[in-house]
């Protein structure tokens, strides 16, 4: 699976005579090569695309990569060397690159040595991989897949610590190549903060347990938080709880394509103020998500634009209430003309362990 073609297709549109990809996430994008480092230079023209890349990479590269002419970098033949004989084979005089991803050292140094007029354009990028194709949302769908063997492990004395690393060991276990971020376990008053880092802390009787994990599979990732009981909960826990779940859910029936990301934040926030926690939810109800964790379009009170159909973003409502406890469900969903999928299939129901 390669997007060569439909980023080639926009050039036209953008006034480039081809685009200039250097960061990971993008040239797996376009090539479908997922390494395991960094290095690798991809240009697509209006007639051809290339994938360069050095001793290392270079045999999975051919194994791997299509539709693109690929070479290797060698002594005297830097990716400076190879692009710009790229860029007079086919005669190119604008290029666009990655503004938004790529170091001022970084551009000085393409724009020194480049026979061309470097031209931001990570827009062009950005707005192909916010719509995502049949065959992403499969692989977006199988990272999706739930652990449930986690919960044997969420028990009274099992530090938090502990369960984030058997997270870990599980997502590699049944085929991740990584993680898509660092698992997030707190546990009782640790919840309240909603990216916390898990801790030598103790697991409790009468605690939420929150955990927020994520893989990478196939080159794109997944995301999916849970908060489960152990042994009983209070009244007030219950509430928040079922107030969270009200929340996600009228969050993602708002959700189709046209809908702004305000107005589906609006759906969920509102549910949550409604019962007096407004001021505990902090963040927004979601983001995008596809071959980087956190991407374009976002469902939040900051964007106004409407979402696409395709679109793929995370539906996460929570409320964190300090020296007490916090709660976030969250889902992935893909956007239609009507409605949503949601290609989380992990229950929702309160768990009490």
């Amino acid at each position: 699976m390669n997007h060569f073609t439909a980023i080639r297709s926009k050039l036209a549109a953008y006034d480039l005579d081809a685009m200039l990809l250097t960061c990971e996430a993008n040239r797996f994008y376009a090539s479908g090569f997922h390494s395991t480092g960094t290095d690798g230079v991809a240009i697509v023209t209006k007639d051809e695309s290339y994938y360069f890349t050095d001793f290392r990479y270079i045999e999975a590269a051919h194994n791997l990569v299509q539709d693109a002419k690929i070479e290797m970098t060698e002594r005297g033949r830097d990716y400076f060397t190879l692009l710009n004989e790229v860029i007079e084979r086919h005669h190119l005089k604008t290029v666009g690159y990655e503004d938004e991803y790529m170091t001022v050292a970084d551009f000085r140094n393409y724009e020194s040595k480049l026979n061309c007029t470097l031209v931001p354009a990570t827009k062009l990028v950005r707005e192909l991989r916010s719509v995502k194709d049949a065959a992403e949302v499969e692989e977006l769908t199988a990272a999706q897949r739930a652990l449930e063997e986690i919960y044997n492990d969420v028990r009274p004395g099992a530090t938090e610590k502990e369960v984030a690393a058997r997270l870990t060991y599980l997502m590699l276990h049944y085929g991740a190549e990584n993680m898509s971020f660092d698992p997030i376990v707190v546990s009782g008053p640790n919840g309240s903060m909603p990216h916390g880092v898990p801790s030598e802390k103790k697991i409790q009787e009468g605690e939420f347990v929150t955990m927020d994990f994520g893989c990478i599979y196939h080159g794109y990732c997944s995301d999916m938080t849970r908060t489960v009981a152990v042994g009983h909960v209070t009244e007030e826990m219950d509430k928040v709880y079922h107030t969270v779940l009200s929340a996600q859910l009228a969050g993602i029936a708002a959700a189709h394509a046209g809908v702004t990301g305000q107005e589906i934040d609006g759906a969920a926030r509102k549910v949550i103020t409604d019962a007096g926690y407004g001021q505990y939810f902090g963040h927004s109800f979601g983001h995008g998500v596809g071959v980087e964790i956190h991407e374009t379009p976002n469902a939040s009170p900051a964007y106004p634009a409407a979402l696409p159909a395709g679109a793929v973003i995370s539906a996460e409502p929570g409320i964190y209430i300090p020296g007490k406890f916090g709660v976030r469900i969250e889902d992935v969903i893909v956007l239609r003309e009507d409605h949503c999928d949601i290609i989380t299939k992990a229950p929702k129901k309160l768990l009490i362990l």
